[in-house]
């Protein structure tokens, strides 16, 4: 009988337990599928989006600096730059560049970012093509001041753009890795102009065409961009329906319920959140380091030519000589960042970074006018060192703050104290201290 019960009760049981087995199945099958849905979509923004916003950000960072290759190639000689006329032509890109990011945040919401982004670029790109064509320091100084008026909107903009498309664990990331195209812009706008500086022709000679053609080029990719940018998930060609509704569905979910501890209220925008995040002490440090870090980092790409130029190297050779060290900051920004990430450690990366950089600027200081092999040796620690320290901090901020419009307005914050920088990083290097 108890054989027959066993049995029996097995029978009975078996069954209602390879039932929870299969729906535990078919739950763990879905969660899968649903997985490799959201791998899927994003690749395909990674591969659809990203190459373009990867691409205006470097055009905007070749245009911005390639005054400081035109600098050796004849510039001030031509325009009667005498003084700190050249350095105040620097100085003004950044006037309009730091107060036009919110009135242009909110063009942009109007007009659509796939379009709104790309004009942009299509209008600097004029800029920087008519830049060639000055005949007077009033005309450098005009196309100056447009260009950091267009060029103003790029970053703040990308960042709202992605925000539409990945969601807040992701795009942080994707932020941080627009700081990486600074080296690299560098480094191709070194090769770039050593080319365009030996054109001669129609009765312009050798710097007018870094800026004819390097603004043509931004003009066409701007075109193409505007053609092809989607402005929204509902808009982008190379979704299909079920992945435009998964795109929009996720960031309706992720804008209510994000993954951290943010909830319903804290996603409701309050001035209580911008005053949280500007009193926040890890957004005040960030700042202020931000300011003493990117002053430098602009000093030391807009006169880097200028400083290989004056340890008697020719300029052809300047300008070659500006590749390997930049070339140099862009593969340690992004071995800094990787490794970063993979070991969860910050400011091991932040602090050595920042030696490397003393050391750079010690030897450039310090070395003799005779050695000029020492100064130029300095120049590829000071690359190594100060590309990679800003990606990693401001990566540092997003991880620490928290709900999402504090996070926003803290990194928005010190991007603004970033660009303040400029005003002094301009000034860094004057004609009578060469």
């Amino acid at each position: 009988m108890t054989s027959d019960g066993e049995k029996s009760g097995l029978g009975k049981g078996h069954p209602d337990s390879r039932s929870d087995d299969a729906k535990l199945d078919i739950e763990a099958t879905r969660e899968r599928v649903d997985d490799e849905i959201q791998r899927r979509l994003t690749r395909k923004l990674d591969i659809h989006i990203l190459p373009f916003l990867f691409g205006l950000w470097f055009f905007a960072q070749l245009d911005r600096a390639n005054i400081g290759n035109a600098n050796i190639e004849g510039l001030p000689e031509d325009l009667k730059l005498d003084g700190d006329k050249f350095n105040i032509a620097l100085t003004i890109f950044y006037v309009p560049y730091v107060i036009v990011a919110i009135p242009s945040n909110l063009i942009l919401t109007n007009v659509g970012a796939g379009r709104y982004l790309p004009s942009l670029a299509i209008a600097w790109g004029i800029i920087d093509t008519c830049m060639g064509s000055v005949k007077s320091y009033g005309g450098l100084l005009a196309c100056r001041f447009f260009l950091g008026l267009c060029e103003g909107g790029m970053i703040g903009g990308m960042v709202i753009y992605l925000a539409m498309f990945y969601r807040r664990h992701q795009f942080s990331l994707q932020v941080t890795m627009f700081f990486y195209t600074s080296p690299f812009s560098k480094t191709v706008d070194g090769l770039l102009t050593t080319g365009f500086s030996e054109i001669e022709f129609n009765g312009y000679n050798r710097w007018p065409w870094v800026f004819f053609i390097e603004g043509a080029i931004t003009i066409i990719f701007g075109i193409i961009a505007f053609l092809y940018l989607p402005s929204t998930p509902a808009t982008a060609c190379f979704l299909n329906e079920e992945e435009k509704r998964l795109a929009i569905h996720r960031m309706t979910l992720d804008f209510h319920h994000s993954d951290d501890t943010d909830n319903t209220e804290d996603d409701t925008f309050s001035w209580h959140w911008v005053r949280l995040a500007i009193l926040n002490p890890n957004a005040c440090l960030c700042g202020i380091s931000n300011f003493l870090i990117i002053t430098p980092t602009y000093s030391y790409g807009l006169f880097l030519p200028t400083v290989i130029k004056a340890l008697d190297y020719s300029r052809v050779t300047a300008q070659l000589f500006t590749v390997p060290p930049n070339a140099l900051g862009f593969l340690t920004t992004l071995s800094a960042s990787y490794y970063s990430d993979r070991l969860r450690l910050r400011s091991p990366f932040m602090l050595s970074g920042l030696v490397v950089t003393i050391i750079g600027y010690a030897m450039l200081i310090a070395a003799p006018v005779h050695r000029p092999g020492i100064s130029y040796t300095g120049t590829f620690f000071v690359a190594a060192g100060i590309f990679s320290v800003t990606p990693i901090i401001m990566a540092w901020l997003a991880n620490n703050l928290r709900p999402h419009y504090v996070r926003a307005t803290g990194n928005g914050f010190q991007i603004t104290m970033a660009n303040f920088s400029a005003f002094v990083g301009t000034f860094a290097y004057l004609k009578k201290d060469a």
